[in-house]
């Protein structure tokens, strides 16, 4: 399955979101398990990514094993999945967000959950509709920068 497209969503005060109905009827625990895995994510002003649990474990099998990393590939392990916290839902396909993940990011109330691709994104819902049109209109740019590959991409400005 790849996510794809938006919900408007509200944190409620038990901190959690609903997990949107066209999501849960794709949901499939054969391929992505019982649970999501919540990383908070500090580009484009702070965000949670969840990982479908079996996604975010075939993440770390593809990573190099533990005991050969150093240095800054060591802090980065320790970092991403230190952070990482499961996400169950609730009867009511509802997760509770870790509160020290919203804190950290930054989150309001009022979010967008989007999809993307491989794992959901919840952002800061009006910061995203602000940015929403300059980035829409440097769809180009960035589709023709990204099949250039990274040793041919322009510099961004």
């Amino acid at each position: 399955m790849i996510f794809s497209g938006k919900a408007e969503l509200t944190i409620d005060a038990q901190g959690r979101v609903q997990i949107p109905a066209k999501i849960r009827a794709a949901w499939n625990p054969e391929i992505h398990g019982d649970h999501w895995t919540c990383i908070p994510w500090p580009e484009q002003g702070g965000m949670l990514r969840l990982f479908p649990v079996k996604t975010f474990t075939s993440i770390g099998a593809a990573t190099p094993n533990s005991l050969t990393t150093s240095g800054q590939a060591s802090e980065l392990e320790a970092q991403i999945f230190g952070m990482a916290e499961p996400l169950r839902p609730d009867k009511a396909d509802r997760v509770k967000l870790p509160q020290d993940h919203i804190d950290l990011v930054g989150l309001p109330k009022e979010v967008v959950l989007l999809g993307v691709r491989d794992r959901l994104e919840i952002r800061d819902r009006a910061a995203w509709k602000n940015a929403f049109k300059d980035t829409f209109q440097n769809l180009p740019r960035l589709a023709k920068e990204m099949h250039a590959g990274p040793s041919q991409a322009s510099p961004s400005t």
